[in-house]
C-alpha cells in the first residue's frame, strides 16, 4: 500500500489506507509555528518535514503538496489523505491567531509610504474637477448681474461676489441669495486654498520619497506617475513600454480594438521637454524618458541617492533629436511649428 505524506500547519503526518502509521507534531508555540510557515510559504521545509523524508529511504511515498514532490516524492494532486485538526486535539483559534499574525507581517513588508502621496495627488485631481465646477456655476450666475464680466474668468467672479453688492435692477432682489453666492464665491476660495496646499505637500513629500524620479520628472509629475502606477515599487517592476503610456490606459485600449493608433505618451507628455518638443518627436522623447524613469523608480526603490547622470543622458538624447531636426530640413523650408494640429487643419 503506498504511504501519502501529509504536510499542515500544526505538523508532517504519514498516511496509508487513512490511517496515521507516524506523526511529528509541530510545537504549538506561535513564535515557533509563525516561523515554520514563513518557511512552507517560502517553499522551505519545516524540521519535522525533514527529519520524517530522513526516514522515507527509497520507498514511495505520494503527496499533493508541489513543495514537497521538488524533494522525491511522487506528486499525486488526487490524493485524498487528510489530518483534521481538531479530531488531532488541535484548537483551531490556534490556526486563526496564526494566520491573523502572519496577515499583519505580510502587510507590513509589503506596506508603501508613497501610498499617502498618492493619496494626496488623487485628492488634488478631484479638488480640481470641484472647483471647475463651482467656478462654473459662480461665473455663470455672477454675470448675470455683471454683464461685463466674463463666466470664464472664475477668480473675478469669486471676488466680485465676495465684495460688497453694488445695486442694480438686475441684482438679486432677495438679500438670502446674494449671501448665498457669497459662500458659494467662499466655497471656490477653500478648494483653491486646499489644492494649493496639498500641491505644496505633493512637492514637499515626493523628492523625499522618490529622489531620482522627482529630479527626472519634477516633484507634481513623479507623484502623478507612483499614484498612476500603483505606488513607486509597482513603478519600478513595470517595463518602460508601460511607463512611457501611463495614464493613457483609455487610448490603449481602443487601440487594442482596432479604434485607434497606438498611444506614444500618458502622463510624461506634461513634461516640458516633451510638450515643447516637435510633434514628430514627442513619442521618442517619451520613450527614452520612459527608461530613465524605469531606472530612477528602482534606484528609489533601493534607497540610492541622486543619479545626475540620468538627467544628463536624457538631455544628450534630446540634443541629438534637435541635431538631426537640423540636418534634415532642407534650406528655405518654413519650419512647421511644432503644435498638435486641429483636425479641420489636419483634414487640409
Amino acid at each position: 500500500m503506498t504511504r501519502a505524506f501529509v504536510s499542515t500547519w500544526f505538523g508532517a503526518f504519514l498516511v496509508e489506507d487513512g490511517t496515521v502509521v507516524r506523526a511529528l507534531p509541530s510545537p504549538l508555540d506561535p513564535v515557533q509555528l509563525t516561523e515554520r510557515t514563513a518557511r512552507r510559504r517560502a517553499g522551505g521545509l519545516t524540521p519535522e518535514e525533514q527529519e520524517l523524508l530522513g526516514e522515507r529511504g527509497s520507498a514511495d511515498w505520494v503527496t499533493r503538496d508541489r513543495r514537497l514532490a521538488e524533494h522525491g516524492l511522487r506528486f499525486d494532486p488526487s490524493s485524498d489523505a487528510a489530518i483534521d485538526a481538531i479530531a488531532s486535539g488541535i484548537d483551531p483559534l490556534l490556526h486563526r491567531a496564526l494566520l491573523l499574525a502572519e496577515a499583519e507581517r505580510a502587510l507590513e513588508v509589503e506596506w508603501d509610504p508613497s501610498i499617502h502621496v498618492q493619496e494626496a495627488v488623487r485628492a488634488a485631481a478631484d479638488l480640481d474637477r470641484v472647483r471647475n465646477l463651482i467656478g462654473e456655476r459662480l461665473g455663470t450666475w455672477v454675470s448675470r448681474d455683471r454683464p461685463e464680466i466674463d463666466p470664464g474668468d472664475h477668480d473675478r467672479a469669486a471676488r466680485e461676489a465676495m465684495a460688497t453688492p453694488v445695486p442694480s435692477h438686475l441684482s438679486p432682489r432677495d438679500p438670502s441669495l446674494t449671501d448665498a453666492r457669497r459662500k458659494l464665491a467662499e466655497l471656490f476660495r477653500s478648494v483653491e486654498g486646499t489644492r494649493h496646499a496639498l500641491t505644496q505637500a505633493i512637492e514637499a513629500t515626493a523628492p523625499v520619497r522618490a529622489p531620482n524620479v522627482s529630479a527626472l520628472l519634477g516633484p507634481e509629475l513623479a507623484a502623478r506617475m507612483m499614484a498612476q502606477a500603483g505606488g513607486l515599487e509597482r513603478l519600478a517592476r513595470l517595463p518602460s513600454s508601460t511607463v512611457q503610456v501611463l495614464g493613457a490606459e483609455r487610448a490603449f485600449f481602443e487601440h487594442l480594438r482596432g479604434r485607434a493608433p497606438p498611444p506614444r505618451h500618458g502622463l510624461l507628455f506634461t513634461h516640458p521637454a516633451i510638450q515643447s518638443a516637435p510633434r514628430g518627436e514627442r513619442g521618442k522623447l517619451a520613450r527614452a524618458l520612459a527608461g530613465k524613469v524605469s531606472i530612477a523608480a528602482r534606484l528609489d526603490v533601493a534607497g540610492a541617492p541622486i543619479h545626475p547622470e540620468l538627467l544628463r543622458s536624457f538631455d544628450v538624447r534630446r540634443s541629438v533629436l534637435k541635431a538631426r531636426r537640423g540636418a534634415v530640413r532642407r534650406p528655405g523650408r518654413e519650419r512647421r511649428s511644432g503644435l498638435p494640429l486641429d483636425g479641420a487643419a489636419r483634414d487640409r
